[in-house]
């Protein structure tokens, strides 16, 4: 069953980062109300869920591959690692190198949390179609190249 998702228009701001700030609060604050039981932030579950991909990988590299700092990576992984939801380990190659890698609790975790971000994903596409999706998509990623 998808979320119950309200249409009240708001007014749109001359600024254009503005608005798309703003759009960004509301996806991310509807997201995790959705997580919200899985005990996971959006941000974490897709930490947890490029780790699942990545396997085994150093904290540059999946920096890298969330297109994020390694400054933000290590303050969005230490309640993870707390928790008992990831592990870092020195990698051998070089005593500043470290390796991340979900244990199984974090798999547990993580595919509980899934069944739910698929609940969200799924109202979201209800809520704006398929195609408006696919469109957003290709405006984001052209807004994301501009750096």
């Amino acid at each position: 069953m998808t979320q119950q998702l309200n249409y009240n228009s708001k007014s749109p701001s001359p600024c254009h980062c503005l608005n798309i700030r703003r759009a960004s609060r509301s996806v991310t604050q509807f997201y995790e109300r959705v997580l919200e039981p899985s005990g996971l932030k959006v941000t974490q579950y897709s930490l947890l869920r490029n780790l699942e991909w990545a396997k085994l990988v150093s904290m540059t590299e999946l920096a890298r591959i969330m297109r994020i700092d390694r400054t933000t990576l290590n303050r969005n992984i230490k309640p993870l690692v707390k928790a008992g939801l990831i592990e870092v380990n020195a990698s051998g190659e070089d005593s500043r190198s470290r390796n991340v890698m979900l244990t199984e609790a974090g798999k547990v975790t993580l595919a509980n949390a899934g069944v739910l971000w698929r609940e969200a994903q799924e109202s979201i596409e209800e809520y704006l179609g398929i195609e408006e999706l696919d469109n957003l998509k290709k405006l984001l990623s052209k807004l994301e190249a501009l750096v």
